[in-house]
């Protein structure tokens, strides 16, 4: 599994910790999905503005959006691993939402990966019933890395 992180912002420290946390999470939505772990993913983590300009220029939604993903579905010969996309995160937002739910940054960039390898996955929430079995694949991932909402526990 490769993960390739790119800091284009300058809010949150993208440390050790967080990087540990990602890789984390991304593979265990592949196990999760029955997937091999013979995938590249890369993240980007970026302010509202660029965030903006992606919504806009890839969706027609012009305001910033906490996370875009964007599936690639390829194989790399060079590296031997199939690329399944990119998932960009705005730091701004983690950061808002962060506050707004009451818990922390960390929590808030996993989830937010987690959302995105979903979608990168083949799920989305365009309807109730896609909605529900997203939702459900999302808990059952933060469950299984440890990682809950305030007040939730083991």
């Amino acid at each position: 599994m490769r993960v390739l992180i790119d800091n284009r912002q300058r809010k949150i420290d993208i440390d050790e910790e967080i990087e540990s946390a990602i890789n984390k999470a991304i593979r265990t939505c592949l196990q999760i999905e029955k997937r091999s772990l013979n995938y590249e993913v890369s993240i980007s983590f970026v302010d509202n503005d660029e965030i903006q300009s992606l919504n806009k220029e890839y969706r027609n939604l012009d305001k910033p959006t906490d996370v875009l993903s964007f599936p690639l579905d390829d194989y790399d010969h060079n590296t031997d691993h199939y690329i399944l996309g990119d998932i960009v995160i705005s730091t701004d937002k983690a950061i808002e939402q962060a506050m707004d739910f009451g818990h922390s940054i960390l929590r808030e960039i996993i989830y937010l990966t987690v959302h995105s390898m979903f979608h990168l996955l083949g799920y989305d929430h365009m309807n109730d019933e896609d909605k529900q079995i997203m939702r459900e694949k999302e808990k059952s991932a933060l469950r299984e890395i440890g990682i809950f909402r305030t007040g939730e526990g083991d």
